[in-house]
């Protein structure tokens, strides 16, 4: 897309497709437009005759801009959205229509939610689930439709997204919050907020290419390819030159982003070659979970107009970076305060203290749930790796945070690089943002105002994480204040609970190297769990502690929860069936063949030779290896199908995820290897498939 004025102009095309507070002060009445407001910051439910007067202002709005239709846009458990689009027209005499939009109708929606990943919930012959209108996220235009962001449950209430828990979780977080921030004396705060800015990495390759790779076009992954001669040893492509057919798609993507309301603000290249990604500024949480299912849907669309795919999955090519998904996490009250921001005074510094301490106890206690909010069978190859953080969770503070923490702890003076401040209630140091270097190698990692969750996938939705994480904060915050709000002395009370707090839960900050085999061994000694796989965490969902936290907050039910257990591992087992049966179809169909034709030729050659008197020796040898690698394959391809079919013989979903990790994983990971050496001795006119260095070196 070229650098038009009017692609420069963004203040006067920003949020132009989204039905904002601005144009709903415009068109609503003064008494709805408040009602409305309401509504976002209390969670009061619409009059059924204001619905209809937003409803109809909302389709006039989107009428004028192009609309025909309306979907109600939610996020079920497939990790991806979904929408059904019904048009405005209602018949009308002498085959005319009109154009209607019913409050009705956009509060409440019908699908079909037997179609959808249930985990048990609704059997297939019970069709009927409902969406419902999340008036906190504006509605906007998308491709001649009214989109509204909804929730989804099923016909007997059971919730089937992920938007609902997000949403739920948000609201208890802030009530606790609230008690703490009133403890410290803040009587303006009346809501507490959790905000997200969710980093988003991506691969960019030629669409000609990807077309005639078998493995990226049914999985997202190349489950062959052999090293290229260059990957991203010279760090080259880090923060580098963007290329222009690279930037000519980034234009393009800011701007219909842009158009949606959505705050992308940074854009680059990433550490390896064809890698790169977008940041945006934070929101609310929930709309943060909207806009990053937006960003990647045009991510895609963009990418095939330039002729290009975007790749977000966490590990599309072997032997290089993966994608990651940085969800950048805060609190922030509607007095202006962000909650985990040091400050200025020693009161603030005090209460920042509470917040933190807080922190650091619920993802101690809660550690396997952070770790599971980023399990799939995709992030498996990522996790662990030096690219991404460890399977281990930690918590990163900082060495200056660090040593405020042991001196609480202790009761000694801390000392900073400039004066003495004895710990106690009226003398705390004023810290100053980012006096620490950032922990890439760290799964949750303080950055100066802000915690960054650097563990999930790049096609992860962050709804899930931030539920979890909202949950379990919330359930930290309610501890303390059950506690503190029955002190006769709050300043006494709240030393020695903070202290206590570190003294039982410091073993979960680890500033060192996360990569090292040493934090290994010492997160071991620390009793850290070390969760490597997704079938090794998801199955925790299901412990008694995990399941009366979220019903104690009304977060997911028992039912729900072992809902989408099954759910997470069912597709784990999809995944890998999948992943396993395009190898072997790829094996069969092109591998195999092209390493017969290409022996048989190198076995002409040698007879041609050996009939003129020549020495064949060299090709008799490399026949020979040719041979040997094809049999080898051959003799994979039947273990795989084997090791498949005992998978797909296994009921319980639990036993066939496990299966599927040690037994299937296994023989396609053993395959792979032979294919790939193979790659490296065979001509790249024989080879039936484009290379890595083809796919991340073309753009």
């Amino acid at each position: 897309m070229s650098d038009t004025p009017a692609y420069s102009n963004v203040t006067e095309y920003f949020g132009c497709n989204v039905f904002s507070d601005t144009v709903m002060r415009e068109r609503l009445p003064k008494s709805v437009y408040k009602s409305v407001q309401r509504t976002k910051q209390f969670g009061i439910a619409l009059e059924p005759a204001v619905a209809d007067v937003v409803a109809n202002a909302m389709k006039d709005w989107a009428v004028e801009h192009g609309a025909t239709h309306y979907t109600h846009w939610f996020q079920p458990m497939t990790g991806v959205t979904a929408e059904k689009h019904d048009a405005f027209i209602t018949p009308t005499d002498h085959g005319r229509i009109i154009l209607e939009f019913s409050g009705k109708e956009l509060i409440k929606g019908e699908p079909d939610a037997s179609s959808f990943p249930s985990g048990g919930l609704r059997a297939t012959f019970e069709a009927r689930g409902y969406t419902a209108w999340d008036p906190t996220s504006d509605a906007f235009i998308k491709d001649d439709s009214l989109y509204i962001p909804t929730a989804f449950c099923s016909y007997t209430g059971e919730i089937l997204d992920k938007k609902t828990p997000l949403l739920r979780s948000m609201n208890i977080v802030g009530e606790q919050a609230l008690r703490i921030l009133r403890l410290f004396g803040n009587q303006s705060a009346t809501r507490v907020m959790t905000t997200v800015g969710a980093e988003q990495e991506y691969f960019l390759v030629d669409k000609s290419y990807f077309d005639q790779r078998e493995d990226l076009v049914i999985t997202g992954r190349t489950l062959f390819g052999a090293k290229p001669p260059k990957g991203q040893e010279l760090e080259d492509h880090y923060f580098g030159n963007i290329k222009q057919r690279v930037s000519d798609y980034m234009k393009e993507l800011d701007y219909e982003l842009w158009k949606l309301g959505v705050y992308a603000k940074t854009k680059h290249n990433e550490a390896a070659p064809a890698q790169h990604e977008l940041a945006p500024v934070f929101t609310t949480s929930n709309i943060a979970a909207d806009q990053n299912q937006l960003t990647m849907e045009l991510m895609k669309k963009i990418a095939r107009k330039h002729n290009l795919i975007c790749l977000l999955h966490e590990k599309p090519f072997a032997g290089i970076n993966g994608s990651g998904k940085h969800n950048n996490w805060s609190l922030t009250s509607n007095d202006g305060q962000n909650l985990l921001d040091p400050g200025a005074t020693p009161q603030d510094n005090m209460q920042f203290l509470t917040f933190l301490c807080a922190i650091l106890k619920g993802v101690h206690e809660y550690a396997p749930l952070l770790r599971l909010s980023a399990a799939s069978a995709g992030n498996d190859h990522r996790l662990g790796g030096n690219e991404a953080p460890p399977a281990i969770i930690s918590v990163f503070i900082g060495s200056e945070l660090e040593a405020v923490i042991e001196a609480l702890e202790s009761g000694k003076p801390y000392v900073s690089n400039t004066a003495e401040f004895d710990i106690g209630v009226d003398a705390l140091p004023n810290f100053k943002k980012d006096t620490t270097d950032r922990n890439r190698t760290s799964p949750f990692a303080f950055t100066g105002n802000k915690f960054e969750f650097r563990m999930l996938g790049s096609a992860d939705s962050i709804s899930c994480t931030n539920t979890i994480l909202n949950t379990i904060v919330a359930e930290e915050l309610r501890q303390f204040a059950d506690e503190l709000e029955q002190a006769e002395n709050f300043d006494k009370a709240l030393k020695k609970l903070l202290v206590r707090t570190i003294k039982e839960h410091k073993q979960i900050i680890f500033n060192g190297n996360g990569y090292a085999d040493e934090w290994v061994a010492e997160a071991e000694k620390r009793g850290l769990p070390n969760l490597v796989s997704t079938v090794d965490c998801v199955p925790l969902y299901k412990r008694d502690e995990y399941v009366e936290l979220f019903e104690r907050f009304k977060v997911y039910s028992r039912v729900e929860i072992e809902s989408r257990t099954e759910i997470l591992l069912e597709n784990y087992t999809k995944v890998i069936t999948i992943e396993a049966l395009t190898m072997l179809d790829m094996a069969r169909k092109q591998i195999i063949p092209a390493a017969v034709k290409v022996t048989k030729d190198v076995c002409d050659a040698a007879l041609s030779k050996k009939q003129l008197g020549l020495d064949a020796a060299f090709e008799t040898g490399y026949a020979s290896r040719l041979s040997g690698l094809t049999a080898g394959i051959g003799n994979a391809v039947n273990i795989l199908d084997e090791k498949l079919t005992a998978a797909q013989a296994i009921a319980d979903v639990e036993g066939a995820a496990k299966f599927c990790r040690s037994d299937v994983f296994t023989a396609m990971q053993s395959m792979r290897a032979l294919v790939d050496e193979l790659e490296t001795i065979v001509s790249a006119k024989d080879w039936p498939m484009p290379s890595y260095t083809d796919l991340l070196f073309s753009v």
